[in-house]
């Protein structure tokens, strides 16, 4: 028999749908974290099994969608940091990298420790390599983009600047796959 191990970590992660994301903007639709953190999954999996069928990468398509299932997990305690906010200054991205790894650590804290190992490759963004955080973080800009498309599409010209910027983000990645 085992023993009991009791964590809070997954009480933790599905508080994601009540995180809101685009806070600055008037949203047509909403979006959680956790829908966005799907859609991002989905996204780098199929970026990564691209970049390995088409331009001969080595990267594990299944470690790259699991590690972006996580990759916003921080923010159930951060909450969603809007860009423009985050991006306003050097000191303010700064001490928000250093807010993060400190959410990182708090959030594996949560897990037995038996688990530690095996979510810090997912959750601890200085583990994960750079190939993989390459590739989540172009489906995340692509999620981005998509939800400006939307809100575009609804008629929100709110989302103009936005869309136009990210296209440009995406268009200067190095990434073949993209």
């Amino acid at each position: 028999m085992s023993p009991s191990i009791s964590s809070n970590f997954y009480a933790y992660l599905s508080r994601l749908r009540w995180i809101k994301r685009w806070g600055l903007k008037r949203n047509a639709h909403e979006e959680n974290v956790m829908e966005h953190s799907w859609e991002v999954a989905v996204i780098a999996h199929t970026l990564a099994l691209i970049k390995n069928r088409y331009f001969e990468g080595q990267v594990d398509a299944n470690a790259v969608a699991t590690a972006a299932l996580y990759h916003d997990i921080t923010e159930v305690i951060t909450g969603d940091m809007p860009t423009p906010i985050k991006y306003h200054s050097s000191a303010i991205l700064s001490a928000y990298k250093q807010i993060e790894q400190q959410a990182e650590q708090e959030l594996l804290n949560l897990l037995p420790e038996a688990l530690q190992p095996d979510f810090r490759v997912l959750i601890d963004h200085q583990q994960m390599s750079e190939a993989h955080q390459k590739i989540i973080k172009a489906a995340d800009k692509i999620s981005a983009y998509l939800k400006c498309q939307a809100e575009l599409k609804a008629g929100n010209a709110e989302f103009e600047i936005a869309a136009e910027q990210l296209e440009r983000d995406i268009e200067a990645m190095d990434q073949p796959e993209v």
